[in-house]
């Protein structure tokens, strides 16, 4: 009974934060959006992690998220770009290698998604570096998403540097986890790059 009380809190508090966190983002203009992005981008692009890596997957953002198009659009010209496509079936992430923008259309929750004539499959242990979305994130790295697992069950799969996306205010002191939660390496804020394994 104590155990089930406590996931109920748990779930009850992350839901909470949810809507929180999404009411500032509704809250947040697009001209703010693009500029903090783009600051976040520059953080991005300076990082070694990035630099480096020469397959990266990245979200496409939506709903007020950190601002990825022009992120993924720059990086065609020195990077592999690997995009999400969802899976409501099983509520899985099936990766696919993105040569251009024009192969996009509307996908699964009204996001940006490759078409099925477009879709080329490719297995995560090809990816170097990972840039993951998220609700929220506390500065251990530990994230909250829309709730239904999809980046939880692939960041499972992988040991590779993953990056959380997110404005200064998204960053809360702590976010309730359970075992099947992966936490991010890094988070890069348009102010900052917190560095997850510091705890600090």
């Amino acid at each position: 009974m104590i155990k089930m009380i406590k996931i109920f809190l748990k779930i009850s508090m992350k839901e909470k934060i949810r809507k929180e966190i999404k009411e500032k983002r509704q809250n947040h203009s697009k001209e703010e959006n693009r500029k903090k992005s783009k600051k976040i981008k520059e953080r991005l692009f300076g990082l070694k992690e990035f630099i480096e890596s020469e397959t990266v997957l990245f979200y496409i953002s939506y709903d007020g998220e950190v601002f990825t198009h022009d992120m993924i659009i720059e990086s065609f010209f020195k990077k592999n770009i690997i995009v999400p496509v969802s899976n409501q079936d099983d509520c899985s992430l099936t990766l696919s290698h993105l040569k251009s923008w024009e192969e996009l259309g509307i996908g699964s929750y009204g996001i940006l998604e490759p078409r099925t004539e477009k879709i080329r499959k490719t297995a995560i242990e090809d990816i170097d570096l990972i840039i993951v979305p998220g609700v929220s994130f506390d500065k251990k790295g530990n994230r909250l998403g829309h709730g239904k697992g999809y980046y939880d069950r692939l960041l499972e799969k992988t040991n590779v540097t993953k990056i959380g996306l997110a404005f200064e205010f998204q960053i809360i002191k702590n976010i309730p986890t359970k075992s099947k939660d992966k936490p991010v390496d890094l988070i890069i804020t348009e102010k900052r790059v917190i560095l997850c394994q510091d705890k600090n």
